[in-house]
């Protein structure tokens, strides 16, 4: 047995309250080590004359490791345990003191593994909603103008034209409600909006007025009637927000641009002088965008002011959570106290984390809730455009991701294959369209809440930003609706198996089956034939 790959770590994902009495436990093996895992476990104020003993379940694997798991229900959750893992020929113990042949449990009080005590504000909540929703993400500039007497003097680009950075097509959220039955019919029970702040671009990125919903979009009472028209339906609504950064433009920053140190507002941003100057870009910034100053979210006034934006939106619109811009640059602080204020408003406001890699640090249950999942996206990407992975590679990297965090953060995951800062899926599989559905069956198969792109019904082309944010093309006969409500309306519970036979990648979750060939011959698989490139999702024993 491989001792060097052995690993567990209490107080982590790898051990973690599932609720006040539950702690699920899961170990880490090198890859077809074990021939079997049990815990050996008791209350630790017993355990050195007491100990009960159940197996772990291999629930996965990756490239190098095996990955173990068991919950343990407790009736007290002051608890010790160690590990007995058997490899076939020899017995060891895991504990503390790592793997030893033998194991002293009249003095285990020194060097058990232990959970302390399951204190209840420590069980990461479970924003309910979450694990059954289907996401819409809305460019709301290029999704439908709904308003018609606005003033449209800011319009430069004719519906259907190709977008440029500067691109103004009259999209607002008027258009969005006109069309919620079109999204309800998709299957879709959340929308995901780009921030709709006032703000001098198309993208509202820059936001110049938190306390205003931008005029181009139409204004306060417009997002109030989608919300409310949401809400009738029983659909949710969450909104892009913008907390790392700002517009130059925004009054606070104005200013300390005219008074300097001697403002108000100078801590709440990151200045090298007694001035910003944007010439000289002498001020922390998003990316290298002098016209998008960072905040400071170590600042105490700065973080009371964001959160009053977080608490306003949910107090009077209504709205179900916040979707974070650039969440891993902003301070764990502010995130800790922004999270506490917006549960306050809303136990069942969902806060999700615009992170593009492992995040796990964040998704304890004290800041956001899941992350958008862009690894799950890079390994479609790999495995369906790419052909990087191939199927058992494919299996590994699934089940490495879903290691990352707890059960209850990755129920709760944004998974997607695009988004407005990616190229369109669709354009990156080369138009495949077999392999296009065959990534939707996956997205919405995998543990989280699948997101799709708004123009993902009407295969949408597009490369990077801006081209991916084209506008939605209404007039188009040819959709994968019917494909997508199907899988809407799949059941989604239970545990999830992901694994190779044959070259074919298998997916099982509940009461579903899913096989994606991507090679280049037929395979046989439990008795099926899994032709080149097809897909078969199964409910029940019969396709759909």
């Amino acid at each position: 047995m491989n001792r060097y790959a052995v690993f567990h770590a209490a107080d982590s994902t790898y051990c973690f309250p599932a609720s006040p009495h539950e702690l699920t436990l899961r170990l880490r093996a090198a890859r077809d080590d074990l021939a079997a895992a049990e815990v050996i476990y008791e209350s630790k104020y017993v355990f050195g004359t007491s100990q009960r003993r159940t197996p772990l379940r291999k629930i996965g694997s990756s490239e190098l490791f095996d990955y173990y798991s068991v919950t343990l229900r407790l009736q007290d959750t002051r608890v010790a345990y160690v590990f007995y893992l058997d490899d076939g020929e020899s017995r060891f113990y895991f504990s503390e003191d790592g793997v030893t042949d033998s194991y002293d449990f009249s003095l285990g009080y020194y060097n058990f593994f232990q959970y302390p005590y399951i204190n209840r504000c420590d069980v990461p909540q479970r924003v309910e909603w979450m694990e059954h929703a289907v996401f819409y993400q809305i460019f709301v500039d290029r999704f439908r103008r709904g308003a018609r007497d606005k003033d449209t003097s800011y319009i430069n680009l004719n519906w259907g034209g190709i977008p440029h950075p500067g691109s103004f097509a009259g999209g607002d959220l008027d258009g969005v409600t006109e069309r919620l039955d079109h999204i309800q019919a998709l299957g879709c029970s959340a929308i995901y909006l780009t921030p709709v702040f006032q703000s001098p671009t198309n993208h509202k990125y820059d936001v110049v007025d938190y306390y205003r919903v931008d005029p181009h979009f139409g204004g306060d009472e417009a997002l109030r009637r989608l919300v409310r028209a949401a809400h009738s339906r029983g659909m949710r609504v969450v909104l892009d927000g913008v907390f790392n950064h700002c517009s130059m433009y925004l009054r606070q920053f104005q200013d300390v641009v005219k008074k300097g140190r001697d403002s108000a507002y100078y801590s709440w941003f990151l200045i090298d002088g007694d001035f910003p100057d944007p010439a000289r870009g002498n001020y922390e910034m998003f990316a290298s965008c002098e016209y998008m100053p960072k905040w400071n979210t170590s600042c105490r006034e700065a973080q009371d002011y964001l959160i009053g934006v977080g608490r306003h939106y949910i107090r009077e619109y209504g709205i179900d959570g916040w979707r974070l811009d650039v969440c891993d640059e902003v301070s764990h602080v502010f995130w800790r106290r922004f999270r506490q204020a917006i549960k306050e408003e809303d136990p069942q406001a969902v806060l999700i984390g615009e992170n593009w890699h492992d995040a796990s640090a964040s998704l304890r249950g004290d800041q956001y809730d899941s992350i958008m999942n862009y690894a799950f996206t890079k390994a479609c990407l790999d495995f369906f455009a790419a052909g990087r992975l191939d199927a058992r590679h494919m299996a590994w990297r699934l089940n490495e991701i879903l290691m990352r965090n707890t059960d209850t953060a990755d129920r709760m995951m944004l998974n997607l294959l695009d988004s407005h800062d990616t190229n369109r899926f669709f354009t990156e599989v080369g138009g495949d369209r077999e392999a296009f559905h065959a990534a939707l069956c996956l997205l919405y198969l995998f543990p989280g809440a699948p997101c799709i792109f708004y123009g993902t019904e009407f295969y949408t082309p597009g490369g990077y930003d801006p081209d991916c944010r084209r506008c939605m093309d209404w007039a188009r006969k040819d959709t994968a609706a019917p494909l997508l409500a199907k899988l809407a309306a799949l059941p989604r519970e239970g545990e999830i198996a992901i694994g190779e036979e044959n070259g074919v990648l298998v997916v099982e979750r509940g009461e579903c089956a899913l096989y994606i060939n991507r090679t280049q011959t037929a395979a046989l698989v439990r008795g099926r034939q899994i032709r080149e490139n097809s897909h078969l999702l199964l409910k029940g024993g019969e396709p759909i």
